[in-house]
């Protein structure tokens, strides 16, 4: 997969992450877009979420470790630069409209998966490709949506 396709904004539609399920913040996004850092082409890398009526974000850069572009190491910006996180895309979907994503464990968080979308609420044949991969994978009950939500 060539790296800009992954560029855009992508909803978090099923996850087990507790950060995303606590219920505090919520309906997190990721925005990648293609960069440059020191001769090396990565995503920049902004996830965004409501908290208290306030849109709060984390920035962070990804470089891809494979040719592939499906494995990553995250690195936070600033204060966060100290941070990194090792995720894959186990998945994608064949229209690239979805994927599902592995992150390991790190000091801060457990290890946990993510669909992501490009549509924030995918039609009816997606959410059913959507449930058979996930049921595919043994992880359907293991994730939440977030699409029917209470803390919508």
């Amino acid at each position: 997969m060539k790296i800009e396709q992954l560029e855009g904004v992508w909803s978090v539609i099923y996850t087990n992450f507790p950060m995303w399920l606590k219920g505090d913040k919520i309906r997190p996004t990721f925005t990648y877009i293609t960069e440059e850092r020191n001769g090396v082409l990565g995503l920049k890398d902004e996830v965004n979420y409501l908290s208290n009526g306030k849109i709060k974000s984390i920035i962070g850069w990804d470089e891809s470790l494979n040719k592939d572009n499906t494995c990553f190491m995250w690195r936070g910006e600033g204060l966060k630069s100290i941070i990194t996180s090792n995720w894959e895309i186990v998945y994608t979907a064949e229209n690239l409209d979805w994927l599902i994503i592995h992150f390991e464990k790190t000091l801060f968080t457990p290890e946990g998966y993510d669909v992501i979308s490009k549509n924030k609420t995918p039609n009816e044949n997606e959410i059913t490709a959507i449930h058979n991969k996930l049921r595919e994978l043994d992880l359907m009950d293991k994730l939440t949506s977030l699409l029917l939500s209470s803390h919508e």
